[in-house]
């Protein structure tokens, strides 16, 4: 696995940086070899911020987590990859290392979950091209945290939704 680590308006630790290469190392028996791990520190309103992002067969696996300590911060966001593997464990079987989950294995320290089956609801409407910021309004009059449209300059699909940080962002098609 392909580990980067950056600082966002703060310096990395090399103390920090040889434990989280350690603890990211522990996922290599489930992402092949070709995976890249991107860990993001920083501080956001007075605590510490880390960000964990895996890429692996096409596949993203994303945690932002804040704490007192980037240590536990960086725990937390471990943690929360393990269950979105542990949860999804049987989808992500054919993306993930083969043999990465062993008969009877534990992910981690936790016991396996059963997985879950999705409950799909299925909504038909009409695109209608507006601009961004139309698509941000009609957002946020229907109280939702993301919005599907048909972008009026491009003609393409885009989607606008909101950020935990309050911001909104902006997904536009390759």
């Amino acid at each position: 696995m392909i580990i980067t680590i950056t600082g966002r308006q703060t310096e990395v630790p090399s103390d920090f940086a040889k434990t989280a290469e350690k603890k990211l190392n522990k996922f290599d028996k489930f992402f092949r070899e070709d995976a890249s791990a991107t860990l993001k520190i920083g501080r956001k309103r007075g605590r510490e911020t880390v960000e964990l992002t895996i890429l692996s067969g096409g596949t993203l696996f994303r945690s932002e987590k804040q704490d007192d300590t980037m240590l536990n911060a960086f725990d937390s966001t471990i943690e929360a990859i393990e269950g979105q593997i542990r949860k999804n464990k049987t989808r992500l079987s054919k993306r993930l290392k083969e043999g990465a989950f062993a008969k009877n294995e534990k992910v981690g320290d936790v016991a396996e979950t059963e997985e879950q089956e999705f409950k799909i609801r299925t909504k038909t409407f009409k695109f209608k091209p507006m601009s961004t910021e139309e698509a941000i309004l009609q957002m946020n009059l229907l109280g939702h945290n993301f919005f599907v449209f048909e972008n009026d300059e491009s003609g393409k699909v885009n989607v606008v939704y909101l950020r935990n940080d309050g911001d909104y962002g902006h997904i536009i098609p390759d």
